[in-house]
């Protein structure tokens, strides 16, 4: 944890850049200016007197995902996938009325779910709808990869999994499964829940062997682009399948958490280490390159 701290983030993370990803909805603008496909952003919410206006916004949406823009760990996101009459039916199958949607959207406002604390604004984004590709093995939920940069290069990845107990969220602290995936061909590798080994997911029953991860290689470049984008050289960029729009970028994350080597069974130091030691970082190619180098580099 030290090392991660004062060797790659506090060294290669400008702190002055943080704000480009500890705010999703400067993330995404920014990615719409490079280009780079994300959810689409139906409106925000900034204001108190603008929650009461929620029913008026929402009355001819029917799936939704409403999530503070400062908001870490999953915390804060309220994924709505259909109506029932005048209630909201969230992921879980639970359904609600608008009083807590609205009680939900002003826990946003007041800071409950930022990282500082401070005043937050709600983003309404659309419903991602997740690739078949992975209908056995998750819960409800929409997967999400996490794939950690450094100096631009891809050097870790996982997939995460909701699952019953995290209530349809692809957060492993919640109690979803990271199943570390081999950098070169996207393949599962290993598996975890509550950082212990598993062979199949908890809730679907189904063999994590099965898992396959088409066009990897476009997934990488998708990551190792948000480097271009942001100059942090130290990130985690979170990548989400939809079945009809291809891979989005859901979030970045210029602090990403160390839980990816338990997935993967392997230590990040010395993938970080061997692209410090090939002074490779210093040469500033493009991104094609910087990708065909790690898919190409021995023994990684």
């Amino acid at each position: 944890m030290n090392s991660r701290n004062i060797e790659f983030i506090s060294r290669y993370n400008d702190r002055k850049l943080f704000p480009l990803v500890d705010n999703k909805l400067q993330t995404k603008l920014l990615a719409q200016e490079y280009g780079i496909n994300t959810p689409e952003l139906l409106f925000v919410v900034r204001y108190q007197h603008d929650v009461y206006r929620l029913l008026e916004k929402l009355k001819n949406i029917s799936s939704f995902a409403i999530k503070p823009a400062c908001g870490s760990g999953g915390k804060g996101i309220l994924v709505i996938k259909g109506r029932d009459g005048d209630g909201f039916i969230k992921s879980s199958g639970m359904v609600i009325g608008l009083q807590e949607v609205t009680k939900h959207v002003t826990n946003i406002l007041a800071g409950l779910y930022s990282l500082s604390g401070d005043q937050d604004v709600a983003l309404v984004e659309t419903l991602i709808e997740a690739d078949a590709v992975f209908d056995d093995y998750s819960y409800q939920g929409v997967p999400d990869i996490r794939i950690i940069v450094f100096q631009g290069y891809p050097v870790m990845a996982m997939l995460r999994l909701s699952t019953k107990a995290s209530d349809g969220k692809a957060n492993l602290h919640q109690g979803a499964v990271g199943v570390g995936l081999d950098i070169k061909t996207g393949k599962p590798i290993n598996a975890v829940m509550n950082s212990e080994k598993i062979l199949i997911h908890p809730d679907t029953k189904h063999s994590f062997d099965g898992i396959k991860i088409d066009n990897w290689k476009e997934l990488l470049l998708l990551a190792c682009s948000c480097y271009d984008m942001t100059n942090l050289g130290y990130l985690g960029a979170d990548i989400v399948l939809d079945k009809n729009k291809g891979a989005m970028l859901l979030e970045l994350n210029a602090r990403p958490g160390l839980s990816i080597q338990v997935a993967n069974s392997k230590g990040l130091l010395p993938r970080l280490r061997k692209i410090e030691k090939e002074k490779v970082a210093s040469k500033r190619a493009n991104v094609q390159k910087r990708v065909e180098f790690v898919l190409g580099f021995e023994n990684f």
